[in-house]
């Protein structure tokens, strides 16, 4: 390919670079925002986490959440999840266990004022899962984790190109954790499943991106990083899009399907895979090209033969 040739299609890639910019300062920005609602709202942990009483009651099936809670809430003094269950009229109550039976309100005469029959037909304290002393292990393990491949990856790709898929993994994280808070949802094990699943999924996109920057580092050493994040985002655009694609579908089908037991899995995931696939291809491919990467840093150096 002639120079001129080399020109006209790095200039028709330029549209790439102010996209990139943009997104990776937006990325930035709603990371910032989303760290500043994780800190001011917090988790609603569920049951895996904190332990509890698990309840489930049957009533008439025109009886509603919003008129069951508010009474449960009264009753209890403390926030009172009501979750619907696979039949009209049948509810799961979650709440925090008081051990003294005397003062432990009996679910018949609190729920009196709804002047319907209620049928408890199962309830059952559940332990804590999942403590304080291996909620910290889990982080512990989880930093170990991307400390490890960010050592492989600085060791496979080089540590520029490292840090921008490992920014590109955290960003992800960042955002479902966001969502959760801000919506109250609850936090529980599946969730939990499902962002270690993001984990991997987003740092599937990164590393094929990456690869593909680095071999066009090697194969065309006299264009800019510039041009060459902007070609590599191209060549595997629509490699990533079917991907995306195909694993959304599979993730809305368990979303519909699944019903509530799996719902904060599905809605996690399907934030990680949309997530993931923006930051892979603006943070992940932008924050080497800031960070200085270029083509000399994939020159292979002949050893000589002789000292």
């Amino acid at each position: 390919m002639n120079s001129t040739q080399t020109n006209y299609s790095t200039d028709k890639l330029q549209y790439l670079t102010k996209w990139r910019y943009a997104s990776s300062l937006i990325s930035i920005a709603l990371m910032l925002l989303s760290l500043t609602v994780i800190g001011v709202k917090g988790f609603n942990w569920g049951l895996d986490f904190t332990g509890g009483v698990v309840t489930e009651i049957q009533v008439d099936h025109s009886i509603t959440a919003s008129e069951v809670q508010p009474l449960m809430t009264a009753a209890y003094k403390q926030d009172v999840s009501v979750i619907s269950a696979s039949e009209p009229g049948r509810w799961v109550l979650r709440y925090a266990n008081i051990p003294d039976e005397n003062q432990r309100p009996e679910l018949a005469e609190v729920l009196a004022p709804l002047n319907t029959d209620i049928n408890v037909l199962n309830s059952s304290i559940v332990g804590p899962q999942v403590g304080q002393e291996l909620v910290e292990q889990g982080g512990l393990a989880l930093l170990v984790a991307m400390l490890c491949i960010m050592g492989y990856l600085s060791f496979r790709f080089e540590w520029r190109l490292a840090s921008g898929a490992l920014f590109a993994l955290v960003h992800d994280v960042v955002f479902v954790l966001a969502f959760f808070a801000l919506s109250q949802m609850e936090f529980n094990l599946t969730v939990l499943a499902a962002i270690m699943a993001i984990l991997g999924y987003s740092l599937n996109d990164s590393i094929i991106i990456a690869d593909r920057i680095r071999e066009q580092l090697v194969a065309k050493p006299q264009w800019n990083i510039t041009d060459i994040n902007n070609l590599a985002i191209k060549s595997t655009f629509s490699r990533t899009m079917v991907t995306s694609g195909t694993t959304l579908i599979t993730v809305v089908a368990l979303w519909i399907l699944g019903g509530a037991p799996l719902e904060g899995f599905s809605i996690a995931m399907f934030i990680g895979i949309l997530t993931g696939t923006w930051s892979s291809v603006s943070i992940g491919a932008t924050l080497p090209e800031f960070l200085g990467l270029k083509a000399e840093h994939y020159q292979v150096i002949p050893i000589p033969d002789h000292p």
